[in-house]
């Protein structure tokens, strides 16, 4: 409980940004959009001043972070479940209990600005029930948090299941509490990254990447953005270009190249990139950033899965599509988008786009192949299979000396597996697997 109400004083002020959310929300959870597709297409967000906005989204993506737990104590609270068509009010009930019980919001504002919410003749004899949860909360809610299991509440099994079979359970709760954490902003520099630090009060992680606190607002202000001198990536995404070593002057093929992160770092280093990706939309971002930056690379829309090169390259970077559950700090709505049968159907397009891309790579050339993803079906599992069906590949293990300060990412086979709770006093990283491979 330690953010105060960021949208106004008591009473209705800061209503137009809990209905916001209350929209943001519904969509999420109900429409089943992605939670930043979903930011983008809130009309009710347009309108809210920067202060507002920025409410709007932690108060949704709070609820999100904290569902298991926010359900599991209006459930407390409640003496009979709220019928499926009042789903509605169970929003607000939840975005009432986030204020309560985790942002520190004043009782009388979140009770207040919940009932104004529930105005209207579709919540007719609901508001004395919503008052009384919520008042209810207000009084209970501190002993009752303290007594959930945050971790188990909090994780689907989908999730928890995998993670500690893979990790055991001690880590997976520490996986669990990273989640709940507003991660930093992590930047790269195209190039002079001690003058930007000084610029942006940023420090300089081992691996060259710019780490911010949380909460820097809209990324679009903050100086160099417009002159291109750097882009977001988190310090774990920025590994994989990485350990294809140094590419100047040669040609990389980057499949699943959007949003371009990886691209631009290959096109910084002096590569010659085709970048390959599927969506046309998301290739006209991945041009937009490029031209931002002022970084150039061949751009090819098709699926990268039957794709064929012009050329076999050098060095073949495959960032590929996947539950990406490593990013469940930027991205808590994961959790509850997705599923196992998800995670089935990635896997298969993943052995797909693998066995395509090492027709792309030269004798004596490497392929890494990465995914944003805790999942281990997802990632050692797929590079097993991979290396089961093709003899003329080897894994090239990834020394200590490439990764500074991050050793406890290298496992056993020499890949690269980030936790979100590895450098946690620190702020964290996203989870990735990464692994090389050479083509012999």
């Amino acid at each position: 409980m330690n953010d105060p109400d960021q949208s106004g004083d008591a009473g209705t002020k800061g209503i137009d940004a809990r209905k916001a959310a209350l929209a943001l929300l519904r969509a999420v959870l109900e429409r089943r959009r992605p939670f930043d597709e979903a930011l983008a297409q809130t009309p009710a967000l347009n309108d809210l001043s920067t202060r507002d906005r920025a409410f709007a989204r932690l108060l949704v993506a709070s609820v999100l972070r904290r569902l298991g737990q926010i359900d599991a104590a209006l459930d407390h609270c409640l003496d009979r479940p709220i019928k499926p068509k009042d789903l509605i009010l169970r929003q607000i009930l939840r975005l009432g209990a986030a204020q309560l019980l985790f942002l520190g919001t004043p009782a009388h504002a979140a009770v207040s600005t919940s009932l104004e919410l529930a105005r209207g003749p579709r919540h007719a004899g609901q508001r004395g029930l919503l008052n009384a949860v919520l008042r209810r909360l207000a009084r209970e809610g501190e002993a009752l948090v303290a007594a959930q299991d945050d971790a188990r509440l909090n994780t689907p099994d989908w999730l928890w299941e995998p993670w500690c079979a893979a990790y055991g359970e001690a880590t997976a709760r520490a996986l669990a509490a990273a989640h709940l954490r507003e991660p930093p902003l992590d930047l790269s520099c195209k190039e002079s990254p001690d003058r930007w630090a000084k610029t942006l009060d940023a420090e300089i992680l081992p691996g060259g990447s710019l780490r911010l606190a949380a909460g820097q607002g809209e990324v679009a202000r903050l100086p160099g953005y417009g002159e291109g001198a750097w882009w977001v990536q988190d310090a774990a995404a920025a590994v994989p270009a990485r350990l294809l070593g140094d590419v100047a002057g040669k040609t990389v093929i980057d499949l699943c190249a959007a949003p371009g992160g990886k691209t631009a770092q290959l096109a910084a280093a002096g590569a010659e990139v085709i970048a390959v990706e599927r969506s046309e939309n998301r290739l006209k971002r991945l041009v937009e950033n490029l031209e931002r930056l002022g970084l150039g690379a061949a751009t090819v829309a098709a699926d990268a899965a039957a794709w064929q090169a012009p050329a076999p390259a050098e060095a073949v970077l495959l960032d590929a599509p996947c539950s990406a559950s490593g990013t469940l700090r930027r991205h808590p709505d994961i959790a509850h988008l997705k599923g196992p049968k998800d995670v089935a159907a990635l896997s298969a397009a993943q052995d797909r786009l693998l066995a395509n891309a090492v027709t792309m790579v030269k004798p004596g050339g490497l392929l890494v192949y990465a995914v944003c993803s805790l999942q281990p079906e997802e990632g050692s599992e797929r590079i097993a299979r991979l290396l089961s069906e093709h003899q003329d590949l080897e894994r090239v293990p990834v020394a200590p000396a490439e990764l500074p300060g991050m050793t406890d990412a290298i496992t056993a086979e020499g890949d690269f597996r980030s936790l979100p709770c590895h450098w946690d006093e620190g702020g964290g990283l996203d989870g990735f697997y990464a692994c090389r491979l050479k083509r012999r």
